[in-house]
């Protein structure tokens, strides 16, 4: 089974995803570091917390006290330490002026390096930021990828780099494609491919499933 068959099958089930659901590039970028190590519905009222319009904007949050950002961003969890990478990450987007189109002129190589060594930026924390916000063809690995390759016989490797470098290697170079890729993984592993109970008899992918769980 080539993973390019499980991207087909997974699109005929789910239609086009594509994320990530924000009004703005830094909207992405905030929601991006709050989602470590919490679920999605804790950083949506984290962002709704900023009440919208200047307050989820990158001047706001360089300039704000961090105790009161940390009240903000409060339900993500492991707020005062988000508060720090948030300030560290808005402070590397303000060396381009905020401007996403300044951003998209960089090469993406260089881009990845300088979000790695941000503080709070991981390797998919800096994907999702460069393929969400900004629209660069990177592939995001998460658990669920790791999940899909154990559980569906794909040799991809375990580490995070050998996963996304396989993904790559035998995807189109496709923003769209990642982005979609990416979506449909996180929908079968929360829909069907859960990490205990999983509903095999339901799964789209059933036919193709190698491994017992």
């Amino acid at each position: 089974m080539s993973i390019e068959e499980v991207y087909q099958t997974l699109a005929a089930h789910y239609g086009d995803l594509r994320w990530w659901p924000a009004e703005t590039a830094y909207e992405v970028i905030v929601g991006a570091v709050l989602t470590q190590n919490t679920a999605w519905h804790n950083v949506e009222k984290a962002i709704a917390n900023f009440g919208g319009g200047d307050l989820l904007s990158p001047q706001f949050v360089r300039d704000v006290d961090p105790i009161r950002l940390a009240a903000i961003i409060h339900p993500a969890g492991f707020y005062n330490q988000k508060t720090l990478y948030l300030k560290a990450v808005t402070e590397w987007f303000e060396q381009y002026s905020y401007d996403v189109d300044v951003v998209r002129e960089q090469p993406l190589d260089s881009l990845r390096r300088e979000l790695l060594a941000v503080k709070g930026i991981g390797q998919e924390t800096a994907d999702s930021i460069l393929l969400y916000a900004f629209g660069f063809a990177t592939f995001v690995v998460d658990a669920y990828t790791t999940r899909l390759c154990a559980r569906y016989g794909i040799d991809a490797g375990k580490k995070y780099d050998a996963v996304k470098a396989y993904f790559e290697a035998n995807l189109p170079r496709c923003a769209d494609v990642y982005n979609n890729y990416h979506a449909y993984i996180v929908m079968l592993g929360k829909d069907f491919c859960r990490k205990t109970r999983p509903l095999c008899d339901t799964c789209p992918l059933t036919e193709m499933c190698v491994k017992s769980v």
